[in-house]
């Protein structure tokens, strides 16, 4: 987020515990299962499925209010996340797959976290094989093997697509100049 400005993350609500080190509203807001689906049922969510056994929603207020601000938005979504936004959306929004570097990299990386138990591991591998079948329906790919790899290729796809919409890398809308005469 540092490397570009005008740019945001969108904290999502998940009804999963927190895992060591998460803070309220900055990793995730943390709420019960009551809580989350009576903010479903009142449609305050843009997005919002069940992964890996918990809910996850995006808030809609959230997202209107970012972008009326002006700044760019990431949301982190899964698969069916993603599919909501694209058909409420469409081509107002840029899809980015990340994708691990190798099976082995993904097991190792949901291992070594130490949070999850071996049955939530190998639903959470399960669930990586199907939503790679998805990565088509996405715009761009990100490996996500090589850190600083991965971060300038985000940062590249953020300026791109603001270049698209006539705005600079920094987010502001460009003022390009008319020649006179034409309106």
């Amino acid at each position: 987020m540092s490397l570009l400005p005008g740019l945001a993350f969108s904290v999502s609500h998940t009804t999963r515990g927190p895992r060591p080190g998460e803070r309220e509203g900055v990793d995730y807001y943390f709420v019960d299962q009551e809580t989350f689906l009576a903010m479903q049922a009142r449609g305050e969510f843009l997005e919002w499925a069940e992964v890996h056994s918990n809910y996850y929603g995006t808030s809609r207020e959230t997202v209107e209010k970012s972008l009326a601000s002006g700044l760019d938005l990431i949301l982190d979504i899964d698969v069916q996340g993603a599919d909501q936004i694209r058909e409420k959306l469409g081509g107002g929004a840029t899809f980015i797959f990340i994708a691990p570097p190798s099976w082995e990299e993904l097991r190792r990386r949901l291992t070594g976290r130490g949070t999850d138990s071996a049955d939530t591991v190998e639903l959470r591998i399960r669930n990586a094989w199907r939503e790679m079948a998805a990565v088509e329906r996405y715009d761009y790919v990100i490996v996500n093997g090589d850190i600083d790899e991965a971060t300038d290729s985000l940062r590249a796809i953020m300026v791109a697509r603001r270049s698209l919409s006539r705005r600079a890398p920094s987010g502001r809308k460009l003022s390009i100049p008319v020649p006179p005469g034409h309106v």
